[in-house]
């Protein structure tokens, strides 16, 4: 087990790649602030104008929303990389899809069930999912199986924004951004 990952780093670095006020005409999500979307910080309280979202509440709804409710916190005592992984790809995609790409690559990795049972990729983080990454972890062994686990984390989030992309033409407008800050060593 490593240390757990630092949240409040996590977020700092989260907020840098989001920046500040954004009002993109092809962004579905509408306005955000600091990559907080309006709908989202309607539904946890805050009332205001987007354009001036003070930083502390999207640093609240992070932790909130994006890491202690999906439970990325408990993947973050056994790996922070993949748990930093996890975070990030659940806001840009939302926390129950990251936690899907880990429950089917768990499942993918799992050799025909050798080494731990087949998952349903229900997204959330339970105790199957948990046992299933201490046994991934436990086969493979923390530095290699964290490697391969990532790479394979990637692989689907890669494949969902070109599938994004091709479904609906405007998105052609973020996918360079989200393959180049997204995807890969930060």
């Amino acid at each position: 087990m490593d240390e757990p990952a630092s949240i409040s780093e996590l977020i700092d670095a989260l907020i840098e790649r989001e920046g500040g006020y954004v009002n993109h005409p092809a962004d579905k999500g509408g306005p955000t602030c600091f990559g907080i979307t309006e709908p989202v910080a309607r539904a946890h309280g805050y009332a205001g104008a987007m354009r001036v979202l003070p930083r502390e509440e999207a640093e609240r709804i992070y932790e909130r929303l994006y890491w202690l409710r999906p439970r990325f916190d408990e993947v973050a005592k056994r790996s922070s990389r993949l748990a930093a992984e996890l975070f990030d790809t659940g806001v840009n995609m939302g926390p129950w899809v990251a936690t899907t790409f880990l429950q089917r690559a768990l499942t993918a990795l799992n050799r025909n069930g050798l080494d731990y049972p087949d998952l349903v990729p229900d997204g959330r983080i339970g105790s199957q999912t948990l046992v299933a990454l201490d046994a991934f972890f436990a086969r493979r062994g923390k530095q290699c199986g964290e490697t391969v686990l990532l790479r394979a984390l990637e692989a689907l989030q890669g494949e969902r924004y070109l599938r994004l992309a091709e479904r609906r033409p405007a998105n052609e407008a973020f996918l360079y951004g989200w393959l180049a800050n997204r995807i890969g060593e930060r």
